[in-house]
């Protein structure tokens, strides 16, 4: 008899290393895994090729009118072992990830008919179980009965570290200050914005890897895994 499939919703803030225990998990499960976060960043990318968003305006009655052509999808990469993000069927995986897409998430994942969008076709990937999704809404909003919450956490600093080592490997030209203090700034538009706030769910299990390593998270996060499975 195969085993009970369950949901498992990770939240947190931003650069905490969601995406990259996602993942893992999701292939020691033989799990779907949705990035959420690869989902706005795709719009952002789109709200800014159409100028609809730049650093200084925010035309969001354009975005919201034209939110019907935006067309997003994910292609597993076999080379890579993951799926990447399709923005109308163009990937724009690479693109997304840049300091500048960044630096404008947070306003264009505050508009809620954008998180009206991307909830309902999240929940639709994840109608079956079976699935690990990533995220700030996940546990609180898009699956509130999911077997088994996560909520990451760690300090600014070592965040702003983790995602400076990651664009430089990438060959990307990046300041460490500029990138805390993107960081900085994603946590309090993420925490105070009026639709889906950032926020803990309540039987969500917090994971504060500030001072913890890739491997000790998954084990034990692959013991409560196995816990709920059994359940």
């Amino acid at each position: 008899m195969s085993a009970k499939k369950i949901t498992i919703a990770i939240d947190g803030f931003s650069s905490t290393g969601k995406s990259t225990l996602a993942k893992e998990i999701a292939k020691a499960l033989n799990y779907i895994y949705v990035d959420t976060g690869a989902m706005y960043r795709a719009v952002t990318l789109y709200a800014m090729q159409n100028k609809y968003v730049t650093g200084d305006n925010f035309n969001t009655k354009a975005l919201i009118n034209d939110l019907n052509a935006i067309k997003l999808s994910f292609k597993f990469n076999e080379v890579l072992g993951f799926a990447e993000m399709y923005l109308n069927n163009i990937n724009v995986e690479k693109e997304i990830r840049t300091i500048e897409v960044s630096k404008l998430v947070s306003k264009v994942s505050a508009v809620s008919e954008v998180r009206k969008k991307l909830v309902k076709e999240q929940q639709e990937m994840g109608k079956d179980k079976g699935i690990v999704m990533d995220g700030r809404d996940i546990g609180t909003v898009v699956f509130p009965e999911a077997e088994l919450k996560l909520f990451m956490t760690a300090s600014a600093d070592r965040r702003a570290i983790r995602r400076y080592k990651e664009l430089l490997d990438r060959g990307d030209d990046v300041n460490y200050e500029e990138i805390l203090q993107n960081v900085q700034e994603r946590d309090r538009l993420d925490s105070t914005r009026k639709d889906s706030p950032l926020t803990k769910a309540v039987d969500a299990i917090e994971f504060d890897n500030s001072d913890m390593g890739l491997k000790e998270q998954y084990e034990r996060i692959m013991s409560l895994v196995n816990d709920r499975i059994k359940q």
